[in-house]
């Protein structure tokens, strides 16, 4: 710990370095009673600090993130109570829906790049549970529907825009409605908390669930795995409006037994361009220069794939395959599969 955050860990009432609360991956909700089901927020998880002037705003890994979100650090200052320790997750609203890309941008050395989009995309701060009440009484030892109380009443006096309460259900038809809404949304699943337990730092005490779905993909091209002659990805892609085929992503889940005889296949397709709308990009900082090379494909080949979320137009994760589709033309491959039927509720 650092001479700052030794300092630090003496103004607020709580520790900085105190770890939030996590949760352990599961398949499906738990269905038993005493469970309090909400949105697992796709933005920055964080525990803000205040005391007086000093404000602190730390990531779950402990890092600080003040530097990076000034107008948070500013609006807390702000608020009328003089003192808490809150739960939350940083997110970032661009044309009317949240950006994960923009709070990664944030993530910026230049202070004048960082002041710059602190005026043009503002974070605000959702609130899921309270550590520390305006009083400064500590709330760690009290159950979860107590905590929930305290932070309804926290937020309904502490007036901003840039503050949001996340939405909760205790009613479990409620929450599978939730988890069934389309990965396009600004959550990726749901958090299931009992209702009984105490807050545990850097415990894995709750329950996430991801959001799955599945789409048919057109398998507009490949890469190589790096060293090798073998197929080491397939590069998906969906019609636009115009016809036009996107790269969505990749699956990469390709069994060692399958490998070589698909790399012959798809060696047997190639033909540029291969993707007719945006195309894959090149080299990243992990890949090598084989990997980031890809082969284009004729547009013959669909496979249906798992996903968890869609982000600014492509998949947010690797995605798995699931099965090839040979009953499906690639013109059904469209963008219309991943609209959202369903929207999960939004925060106050």
């Amino acid at each position: 710990m650092s001479l700052m955050d030794a300092t630090k860990t003496e103004v607020f009432d709580l520790p900085i370095e105190t770890e939030p609360m996590e949760a352990r991956l599961a398949e499906a909700l738990p269905a038993d009673d005493g469970w309090q089901y909400e949105p697992k927020w796709d933005g920055f998880r964080c525990l803000a600090f205040k005391r007086g002037d000093e404000v602190d705003i730390r990531a779950k890994s402990g890092k600080p993130l003040g530097r990076f979100f000034p107008e948070v650090i500013a609006f807390l200052r702000g608020l009328p109570a003089e003192r808490f320790v809150l739960d939350g997750e940083l997110v970032i609203e661009t044309g009317g829906s949240l950006s994960f890309p923009a709070l990664q941008a944030r993530l910026h050395p230049a202070a004048s790049r960082i002041a710059k989009l602190s005026q043009e995309t503002p974070a605000r701060l959702v609130l899921f549970d309270m550590l520390v009440d305006a009083d400064g009484e500590l709330l760690l030892e009290r159950p979860l529907s107590e905590r929930r109380r305290q932070l309804e009443a926290f937020y309904e006096v502490q007036a901003s825009a840039n503050l949001s309460l996340s939405p909760v259900t205790l009613e479990l038809e409620e929450a599978r409605a939730w988890l069934s809404a389309s990965g396009n949304e600004a959550t990726d699943g749901l958090v299931a908390k009992r209702l009984a337990d105490v807050y545990m730092p850097g415990e894995r005490a709750m329950i996430k669930v991801k959001r799955l779905r599945t789409a048919d993909c057109v398998v507009g091209g490949f890469r190589y795995q790096s060293e090798t002659d073998a197929v080491g990805s397939l590069l998906l892609g969906l019609y636009d409006a115009d016809g036009k085929l996107d790269h969505m992503g990749f699956t990469a889940t390709i069994r060692n037994a399958e490998r070589a005889a698909l790399t012959k296949q798809l060696e047997a397709l190639r033909e540029p361009p291969g993707f007719t709308g945006r195309a894959p990009g090149g080299p990243s900082r992990w890949s090598t220069e084989r990997s980031a090379d890809w082969q284009p494909l004729r547009p013959e080949l669909v496979v249906e794939v798992r996903f968890d979320q869609v982000t600014e137009g492509r998949f947010r994760h690797g995605t798995k395959l699931l099965r090839w589709r040979p009953d499906k033309t690639p013109s059904q491959c469209t963008f219309e599969q991943i609209a959202a039927p369903v929207r999960m509720p939004t925060a106050k």
